[in-house]
């Protein structure tokens, strides 16, 4: 009796014929008495398995309901039936879970369409639905396809902090982290809460950003990135917003922008080709459904190209390079400016672009991936490198189709002096960051890196439309149900 995954059995298809197997899985469905649709969540296509219910009792029968888990051994003998090699005649049945038929009826594994704010409401039953499980098996995919990536471009993956004192990005959205009780939290003489006292010494909080730690360790290392969770406690209850969320941040030594830019179009393309190769039944049925949910919405806000059309787009094309001077100019001139469509209208330099105006670089005035670069200084963060206009610093947004920015990052500011005085600007606290400051002061170089949400590139590469469907259990404002 042979052991096999359902998707290993069937890509055995007619080679598996007349072997005696064993499978294990759930009930998708059970027509007459007689087909079982099993699937173990190895793939997305279900194996049949016929039931000859003259072989079973009635108790066995009765508890092959949708939604329980079986072990079936059986023959593997070619299918009659439509779109299918293989079916196995099942010689014996052991039930491990029996799923009630009037509870189920109340769940999301009845097999019928449901809506996607209805599987959020049930997040733990979810994994066994095609579309989310197509969702994580495309994630799973583009996770390790980051790891490949890197490991063979020599980086080393380093682990840096969840738990911070300092903010990387500057934004002070972020959420604390205590051993005080809450209502008994020691005070200082003027009223406020004593951190010395706590488990840290200090005020600490949930990391926005491997970044700072990821930048010391290029500092020894040459190349590393860290990829993990990160938290952001931004109020914001959208599709695109996540409290927390996984970050992938490569840093690299002697790197300046140009050669940033070539490892982040490099490293996208590679990640989407994997999960075009390793994930085609998945990717199939998600361009389905993302060519439904395209014809419900708004013509004006439809994406002209199918899923894969959309993938093939990005591995295709080279990507273009364009100053944010340059894209403002194009931006202010445009048809959608002149006309007042746009919703957030440029008038002048210095304006922080929106996800209509980078979809519309993508989409309508170039069609083909964009990187934006030599951002406005006072729009961007204090550690990337200040250009000789003394005006902008060398950051870098990749733009994608239907999506808007997947990548920022920069060239990071290595000189001293300069940095010190960005930080006195931007109000950083240099005591706090003593420790990212010695990087500079010993043995410093040019160096360059970039953040990609992964849930951001999930979303690209599978077509979903809310960043909620593509995490497992999503953190959001006034939600941490699961």
């Amino acid at each position: 009796m042979k052991p096999y995954d359902i998707k290993e059995l069937l890509k055995a298809g007619k080679s598996a014929l007349h072997e005696e197997v064993r499978i294990k899985g759930w009930v998708r469905s059970f027509r007459s008495n007689q087909f079982i649709a099993l699937n173990d969540g190895s793939g997305q296509n279900n194996l049949q398995i016929v039931v000859d219910f003259n072989q079973f009792s009635e108790e066995i029968l009765k508890q092959i309901t949708v939604a329980s888990a079986l072990r079936v051994d059986g023959e593997v003998l070619e299918s009659k039936g439509a779109g299918q090699e293989i079916e196995v005649k099942a010689s014996q049945i052991k039930i491990y879970g029996y799923a009630a038929p009037e509870e189920a009826q109340k769940t999301i594994l009845q097999p019928k369409r449901h809506s996607l704010e209805l599987l959020r409401e049930q997040a733990h039953l979810r994994f066994r639905t095609n579309t989310f499980a197509a969702v994580m098996r495309v994630r799973n995919a583009l996770s390790f396809a980051i790891h490949q990536y890197f490991n063979q471009q020599g980086f080393y993956y380093i682990h840096t902090p969840i738990i911070t004192g300092s903010d990387a990005e500057g934004a002070g959205e972020m959420f604390a982290v205590t051993n005080f009780e809450i209502n008994n939290a020691p005070k200082t003489e003027d009223g406020k809460v004593d951190f010395s006292q706590d488990f840290f010494g200090k005020k600490t909080n949930l990391t926005v950003s491997g970044q700072l730690e990821a930048e010391t360790a290029a500092m020894g290392l040459g190349k590393v990135y860290t990829f993990g969770p990160t938290f952001r406690a931004e109020n914001s209850n959208t599709t695109r917003h996540l409290a927390e969320f996984w970050m992938v941040e490569p840093e690299v030594a002697f790197n300046d922008l140009e050669k940033n830019i070539d490892l982040a179009e490099d490293f996208l393309k590679y990640c989407i080709q994997y999960a075009i190769d390793h994930c085609p039944d998945d990717l199939a049925l998600l361009a389905k459904r993302f060519d439904e949910e395209q014809k419900q919405k708004p013509k004006e806000e439809r994406l002209e190209q199918s899923l894969m059309e959309k993938l093939e787009f990005v591995l295709h094309n080279k990507f273009v390079r364009l100053s944010y001077t340059e894209a403002i100019d194009i931006l202010k001139n445009s048809k959608p400016n002149q006309k007042g469509k746009f919703k957030y209208p440029i008038d002048s330099w210095g304006a922080d672009l929106q996800s209509e105006h980078e979809r519309y670089l993508v989409e309508k005035h170039f069609k083909t991936p964009v990187v934006l670069f030599d951002y406005p200084a006072e729009i961007k963060a204090f550690y990337m490198r200040l250009n000789d206009d003394k005006k902008t610093v060398r950051a870098m947004d990749v733009l994608f189709p239907g999506i808007g920015e997947i990548i920022g990052g920069s060239q990071r500011e290595e000189r001293l002096d300069v940095l010190q005085q960005k930080m006195h600007d931007m109000n950083v606290d240099e005591k706090e960051l003593w420790w990212y400051l010695d990087t500079r002061r010993f043995g410093t170089v040019p160096h360059a890196g970039f953040g990609l949400g992964l849930e951001r590139l999930v979303i690209f590469v599978t077509g979903m439309s809310n960043i909620r469907d593509v995490i497992p259990f999503p953190r959001t404002p006034k939600n941490a149900e699961f």
